[in-house]
């Protein structure tokens, strides 16, 4: 099994089936393709229909987009607990991603994951403002619920699905909610969390499209 991955200082995308799989204790290799022009760079559409990452290639089988391989993931180990195991549970935790997956795009576009970038505060626009307190709100009722120390108790593809809103709120000083707090804590304990980053923060490559 191969994950095809971008750069770890900024890549938010592959860095949620990477680590959901380094999690839950799958065996893969991991395969770095760089953002860049460099005379080395393999184009993407090489092993990617779409031309971007992440891709998981699985004996032939070639999932991408990062909830799809998640999904994928689940299907393939259903004793892993990807998805919480309560059918309830399951479809909020569900829900919750999707709405990752398709919103936010305020804070995404004026916050990038950054790896490397040390805590400043950045002026922000009213939207990335509503998509924080909405991103507060979320991880509030499911720790309420579940009782942590992640969003459905132990770590499930929804916490992958967020992982990197935990740096963007961290290094851009965007909350000081105490379930942000709690739970950012928590994710960054994780020693797939530790892994990612540091390899993030050695990348010597600065990319300025990828720099708030």
């Amino acid at each position: 099994m191969k994950l095809y991955i971008g750069n770890q200082k900024y890549s938010s995308w592959s860095f949620r089936p990477w680590i959901a799989l380094k999690v839950k204790g799958v065996a893969f290799t991991q395969v770095l393709r760089r953002f860049d022009d460099h005379p080395e760079r393999i184009d993407f559409k090489s092993f990617s229909p779409t031309g971007k990452v992440p891709l998981l290639d699985n004996d032939g089988v070639k999932v991408w987009e990062s909830l799809a391989i998640l999904e994928y993931l689940a299907d393939l180990y259903p004793d892993k607990g990807f998805w919480p195991t309560d059918v309830s549970a399951r479809a909020h935790a569900r829900a919750i991603s999707a709405e990752m997956l398709g919103g936010f795009n305020a804070l995404r576009s004026e916050c990038p994951m950054n790896m490397a970038r040390k805590h400043a505060a950045l002026a922000v626009s009213d939207g990335a403002r509503r998509d924080v307190s909405r991103i507060e709100q979320i991880w509030a009722e499911c720790l309420e619920k579940s009782g942590g120390p992640f969003l459905f108790g132990e770590f499930s593809n929804a916490d992958a699905m967020y992982a990197p809103v935990v740096n963007r709120l961290e290094i851009y000083q965007l909350s000081d909610h105490g379930s942000v707090k709690s739970y950012s804590a928590a994710m960054k304990a994780l020693p797939a969390w530790q892994e990612w980053q540091a390899a993030g923060r050695a990348e010597p490559w600065i990319y300025p499209e990828d720099e708030a």
